[in-house]
């Protein structure tokens, strides 16, 4: 109860002291989209920035809630604090996450080293959250090592989770025509890892061999990283060793050719992005309410105005540059 009334600077302060409860409601501050979230930002930005970002994603079914349970473990072994952002379906009642993932995820539930929160996707595409970057952030200033990002689990359009994460694993399973769709998605350009869940099941070997193929068609002649493809029994914990070795050589890869860097750098500039165009939007609403654009969108109907010319004043209106001809 102390967390939720403290002051921003409270609430990072505990956070960054390994406060669960300060880490929840500096999320749920994120998710609700909070006009403290400025300050706490703010608060943030010199504390982030070393944390490892993993993503995980791939078809419903192939196992994505099972592998991140046993990757936490492995982390753990080796002592690491880790953070999973867990995004789930929306609800279509309380528009909040359903918990599907944190439900398969209780045997970590008592680990203090061990942060798990559900994130509503709410209609947003390409299988993530909105609030996945900032609520990112939190847990990269609160000190944890790792942060595995699991995403919805709809297929082809979860290509978000390439340009958040430092490496993604894509997950496949046999017997679910992964590989046809892993070439119809053009998931091999987004995976740093491929991931063959469900080891012990018939056709396993097929997908591993289907995958194996199709990466070596890429060649590498162009110094790019090749995905190794690793078996796994997550269920077991079988091959979750050989997952973390892999994310392991992939970053010592990314940090000796400047790759890292780079991809944190298109991060942070898709999240700057992203908060322009939101702020854009909040005020293309106002001007909505101002009646800027009915009158627009009457001027373009009677054809005295083009929709070109129309937009450049909703520009205007919006940064203030020019006077507004109604």
């Amino acid at each position: 109860m102390r967390a939720r009334s403290s002051s921003p600077a409270d609430l990072v302060d505990a956070a960054v002291a390994g406060d669960p409860r300060a880490v929840a409601r500096l999320i749920s501050l994120v998710e609700d989209a909070s006009p403290q979230l400025r300050e706490i930002m703010t608060l943030l930005a010199p504390r982030a920035g070393r944390a490892q970002v993993i993503g995980l994603t791939g078809s419903p079914g192939v196992g994505k809630s099972t592998s991140t349970s046993a990757l936490v473990g492995a982390f753990r072994a080796r002592d690491l604090r880790v953070g999973v952002l867990a995004i789930d379906p929306s609800s279509p009642f309380s528009g909040g996450a359903l918990l599907g993932d944190r439900v398969r995820m209780q045997q970590h539930a008592t680990d203090p080293g061990v942060y798990i929160r559900s994130l509503a996707s709410r209609g947003h595409l390409g299988g993530l959250s909105w609030a996945t970057p900032q609520a990112l952030r939190v847990l990269d200033a609160a000190g944890f090592d790792a942060v595995l990002v699991e995403t919805v689990g709809v297929g082809q359009a979860e290509v978000d989770i390439a340009s958040l994460a430092d490496t993604t694993l894509v997950l496949l399973a046999p017997g679910m025509g992964d590989g046809i769709q892993a070439a119809k998605a053009g998931i091999l350009e987004i995976a740093d890892v491929f991931v063959v869940n469900k080891a012990d099941r018939d056709g396993a070997e097929h997908t591993y061999r289907e995958l194996k193929h199709m990466i070596a068609l890429t060649g590498t002649a162009d110094g790019r990283w090749q995905p190794p493809v690793l078996k796994t029994v997550a269920s077991r914990a079988e091959g979750i060793d050989e997952i973390v070795d892999a994310i392991a050589d992939h970053r010592t890869w990314m940090a000796g050719r400047g790759v890292l860097d780079a991809r944190r750098r298109r991060r942070a500039a898709d999240e700057i992005e992203q908060i322009a165009l939101t702020e854009l939007r909040a005020r293309m609403g106002d001007l909505r309410d101002a009646t800027l654009l009915d009158s627009l969108a009457g001027e373009v109907v009677a054809g005295t105005v083009d929709p070109y010319t129309a937009a450049d004043r909703v520009i205007a209106g919006m940064t203030g540059e020019g006077a507004i001809i109604g």
